[in-house]
């Protein structure tokens, strides 16, 4: 099913509502949006890599040129892939930033125990001469720490895995301020996860593997980023919020959030 796709970003004293133009074909029908993101040419050039060719039929389910063109990243950026699964992101994100920039492929031990064949796939990756600027670390704890300061932390469908005994239950919160303290300022943090029901918190996060987007919000403020901005591209109004993400009758079709966050310059 396809959902309408619009993001807003939050400037200093206003709202500015965008979209920007990614033709995507899903059951058959095109969606065009009309504002191009300042990253749009670098987003579709990442896209069109043949490196990625296996991966291209998730495209329309997982909305790539509107997901990282919120994010803003472009050539020569320091980007950390949090638990990157197959590398889905990490090879756009690689093309994007090219020779000047780095991609930081990182698990948090705990959860590296539990994929270890994705951290396998994303070593192929890096040992790829089409991938050069990707470094795989698996860190000893959940604590999250970079070996240099990023410009973008991108973590897909895990935020709410920081808050779950077999993270060590760090906490969400906790997980907010590792993420601040480790972008530059004027990083970008972009949080994607599964949406759970409205007042439910992190209630939800070991059973259902949701969290609530307000939530969100709410610890990434404290932890002393700007909100900048949302997109509502992977919301899906037939979802219940109300059963896990792994149950049949919703898998691979969640209502998700996506969040921008941005640590102050000064």
């Amino acid at each position: 099913m396809a959902h309408a796709s619009k993001w807003e970003e939050s400037m200093p004293g206003t709202l500015i509502g965008r979209s920007f133009a990614v033709a995507l074909f899903v059951a058959g029908a095109s969606c065009l949006h009309a504002a191009p993101a300042s990253n749009a040419a670098q987003v579709a050039s990442a896209l069109a890599d043949p490196g990625r060719a296996a991966q291209r039929g998730d495209d329309a389910r997982r909305h790539p040129a509107e997901l990282v063109g919120l994010s803003g990243v472009h050539s020569g950026q320091r980007v950390l892939d949090l638990i990157p699964g197959n590398g889905y992101w990490t090879r756009i994100f690689s093309t994007i930033v090219g020779p000047k920039g780095k991609v930081h492929a990182v698990w948090p031990a705990p959860y590296a125990k539990e994929a270890s064949g994705d951290v396998a796939k994303l070593h192929q990756i890096a040992a790829d001469p089409h991938y050069p600027n990707v470094v795989v670390q698996v860190q000893p704890s959940a604590e999250l720490t970079a070996p240099e300061p990023l410009d973008l932390i991108w973590t897909s469908q895990n935020y709410h895995d920081y808050g779950d005994p077999f993270m060590g239950k760090p906490g969400t919160a906790a997980f907010a301020k590792m993420a601040y303290r480790a972008l530059k300022p004027g990083g970008i943090f972009i949080v994607i996860d599964h949406k759970s029901a409205a007042g439910h918190g992190t209630a939800d996060t070991d059973t259902l593997h949701r969290i609530d987007p307000d939530t969100v919000i709410k610890e990434a403020k404290a932890a002393g980023f700007d909100y900048a901005g949302k997109s509502d591209v992977l919301l899906n109004p037939k979802d219940p919020l109300t059963i896990a993400v792994f149950d049949k009758t919703i898998r691979g079709h969640t209502s998700q959030f996506a969040l921008k966050f941005r640590k102050p310059s000064k």
